[in-house]
């Protein structure tokens, strides 16, 4: 077997990309949580005028 050699870059991380990534996370994770919320409000609702 021949032998391979790894390379690998290394890049600077600043706090900025490291900030605007999470906070774009954090967006996405609020807007999924609001929207299933208002998802299970919207079905309980419906199920309380079919069946109550």
């Amino acid at each position: 077997m021949t032998d391979h050699q790894m390379q690998i870059d290394m890049v600077e991380v600043k706090a900025e990309d490291i900030i605007a990534d999470r906070r774009a996370m954090y967006d996405s994770f609020i807007t999924a949580t609001v929207w299933s919320i208002g998802a299970t409000i919207v079905l309980l609702v419906l199920i309380y005028l079919f069946f109550g």
